[in-house]
């Protein structure tokens, strides 16, 4: 199954070549045991991670915070991360309370035992999400970890991806049948200077283009054009071939806050809640939201600057950035106008919460109405947390989208998924949304979809899994008289999935 890679070349040398290899084990901490004449270890220039608190340590030559046994023939003691005592060989480890391993897990690649804190701050990189959003700290951040020298500099490096194999039925004279596919590979790039700045790369690739301009159905779905002269009604247009090409760059203020740069061509700007695809709660549901468009239709923009403050908890941005949404040609790239401009506030109480307000002036952003610009507010609360039952990962979002024609809709999101077990993952999500675009007439009717799906998915190996799933929509559609979705419309999904993370 890794052949799979080979299609993609930018990340086929370091999954095949690095691996495990790839980390420097001349940079873990040093390790002697006593002997009868003692030397100082030479000092090593420290490698920049997340900062942890650990008890003075003795002058005894051992492994940082691990007592070791001054027997003559003590045998050395399994590998430790610093500052973390080792008990006993004739004791079991102490078990840990989950709140405090997930809290040691976020922002570290343990395959590696290397930290990893996030792109724009010191916080741990499971708090990131798309763009340069939050999403709760607690929340997994999956993927495949490598550790890459290049010229002479060590980035860490995060590949993951899935493909889905989709059989979609929506029912009524609106409706349509088809069968097609969507994909995501996405590599993360980070490295860290040596005055505690960071430089991060980030590049997402979709095979969206490939089934069609027109894309699949999904009843009361609006937004962009498959062919520059009517809008696409009833369908989910497809996405870009590359979805984000970004760098950043962040400099600490502190041990909890930073300033940051960020750009992409394209990229997200700050505002909405993190898009569907990387939200937690929505990454295993195949389909898009039909309030997409409300929400988080940003997020393949061609032409974004971010600029950021980071103050422990809480994040402030500004973004300056293209309004138009992409055309219907998707393997290329649109020009940019940076004619429009966003802000967002984002909070995160705690480790289990990520909540935000974001509002964005946005220049022409549909391509048949050009003279029609638009103010979009948008606020969310994103929770997850572990459970006896399992994990539970939810969203609330709402969008407001204003227009200079004196056009005012609005859209509400809830969603979840929980996951029994990690072969398990059960999903809903319920919808309303307000158009002007989905029957004939100026007026802004009202519609709504609820939807539940689930997937069982078998591991491959350590990387990879497959799945199979299901979904079925109700659809709650404006009633017209020329333009009927029928009686009891409805959608069902079929699908297959390969997951690399």
């Amino acid at each position: 199954m890794k052949t799979w890679f080979l299609l993609f070349s930018f990340v086929a040398a370091p999954v095949l070549a690095q691996g495990m290899d790839g980390m420097d084990m001349g940079k873990m901490p040093p390790m002697t045991m006593p002997v009868k004449k003692t030397h100082k270890p030479k000092a090593k220039k420290p490698q920049p991670q997340i900062q942890t608190q650990t008890a003075p340590q003795a002058p005894a030559q051992s492994m940082p915070g691990m007592a070791m046994p001054a027997k003559p023939d003590a045998v050395p003691a399994p590998d430790g991360m610093a500052g973390m005592p080792m008990p006993p060989d004739d004791k079991p480890m102490p078990e840990m309370p989950h709140d405090e391993m997930s809290d040691m897990s976020h922002g570290m690649d343990m395959s590696h035992g290397m930290a990893m804190h996030g792109l724009f701050g010191g916080y741990g990189m499971s708090r990131e999400a798309s763009g340069t959003s939050w999403q709760p700290q607690a929340a997994p951040h999956a993927g495949i970890h490598l550790m890459i020298p290049v010229a002479g500099a060590d980035w860490m490096v995060m590949v993951h991806g899935r493909v889905n194999g989709i059989a979609d039925w929506q029912s009524g004279p609106r409706g349509n049948d088809q069968v097609f596919s969507t994909s995501m590979l996405m590599a993360m790039a980070t490295h860290d200077l040596a005055d505690g700045d960071t430089l991060g790369l980030k590049v997402m690739l979709s095979g969206d283009p490939f089934m069609g301009r027109a894309g699949y159905p999904l009843l009361l779905a609006s937004g962009e054009t498959a062919n520059g002269v009517t809008p696409l009604i009833d369908r989910q247009h497809p996405h870009d071939l590359f979805m984000e090409m970004a760098g950043s760059y962040s400099h600490p203020l502190s041990d909890t806050s930073s300033l940051f740069l960020y750009g992409g061509y394209p990229g997200e700007p700050a505002l909405g809640p993190s898009a569907y695809m990387h939200r937690i709660s929505a990454e295993d549901n195949p389909m898009t939201p039909i309030s997409h468009h409300w929400l988080d239709s940003t997020h393949v923009t061609f032409g974004v600057v971010t600029a950021g403050l980071v103050l422990d908890q809480w994040k402030l941005e500004v973004s300056q950035f293209t309004g138009r949404e992409p055309d219907q040609y998707r393997f290329d790239f649109d020009q940019p106008r940076f004619d429009s401009t966003a802000a967002r506030l984002s909070f995160n109480p705690d480790s289990h919460w990520s909540l935000q307000v974001s509002t964005g002036w946005l220049k022409s952003p549909e391509q048949l109405e050009p003279n029609v610009d638009e103010q979009r507010v948008t606020a969310s609360a994103t929770y997850y947390n572990d459970f006896s039952f399992g994990s539970l990962a939810a969203t609330l979002a709402f969008g407001r989208k204003h227009l200079s024609s004196a056009v005012t809709e609005d859209a509400f999101l809830a969603e979840a998924e929980v996951k029994p077990d990690p072969f398990w993952t059960l999903f809903v999500r319920g919808e309303s949304i307000g158009s002007d675009e989905l029957v004939p007439g100026p007026a802004v009717r009202g519609a709504g979809e609820l939807s539940f799906g689930a997937i069982h998915d078998w591991a491959l190996d350590a990387h990879w899994k497959a799945g199979l799933g299901g979904l079925y929509a109700f659809d709650f559609a404006p009633s017209s008289p020329t333009t009927s979705y029928g009686d009891q419309p409805h959608g069902t999904v079929v699908f297959v999935r390969l997951v690399a993370e």
